[in-house]
């Protein structure tokens, strides 16, 4: 039997998505979003709210990346969405990220996190939401497999459970998709 627990945000998984822009003078910012994803085969949709630094990051430079957090950076993925940048201006180096910029866009990648999009500004969504379209994906060679092929075993993506606030690693492969379900046909 199933337990009712009514209307709540509970979308499972929720990725940890590292949003990085440039401000106004130039300096790299991050934040933490777990609301975001897919919208179409080349575009991603970030739900930000308006007062977030990186929300203004992202109309004045109509460009940001979104890296993928990962398990050997949990705690510099955790403080990038606790304190603000325009707080605290100096977060990036607390959480011991570096920056290089991005060869496709207008906006800083993170080093340290091995996959990451790099993204044009579409378009606010009547709702706020952010629309961006992928203009490259780029991926550190320590988490390519001999196929060059992202393997989530060496990534280690992190996604975030919203019930009990967890991080959760990624990485156990239990099927194929587009054909284990041939099977039952």
């Amino acid at each position: 039997m199933k337990k009712n627990f009514g209307s709540n945000p509970w979308f499972y998984p929720l990725p940890v998505l590292i949003i990085v822009t440039y401000d106004e003078n130039g300096n790299a910012d991050a934040m933490n979003a777990a609301w975001g994803g897919l919208y179409d085969s080349d575009m991603v949709e970030l739900c930000l709210s308006a007062g977030h630094k990186t929300t203004k990051n992202i109309k004045e430079k109509g460009a940001f990346t979104v890296s993928f957090a990962d398990a050997a950076h949990v705690a510099a993925s955790d403080y990038v969405g606790l304190v603000s940048g325009s707080n605290t201006p100096d977060k990036m180096k607390k959480a011991g990220f570096t920056t290089e910029k991005s060869s496709f866009v207008d906006a800083p990648v993170i080093k340290e996190l091995p996959v990451v999009l790099e993204c044009e500004l579409v378009r606010f969504t009547e709702e706020g939401n952010v629309l961006g379209k992928i203009v490259n994906v780029a991926a550190d060679e320590s988490v390519l497999n001999e196929n060059n092929s992202i393997d989530l075993t060496k990534f280690r993506p992190i996604v975030f459970e919203p019930v009990e606030s967890g991080y959760y690693v990624v990485g156990e492969k239990v099927g194929t998709a587009f054909e284990d379900g041939n099977r039952l046909k």
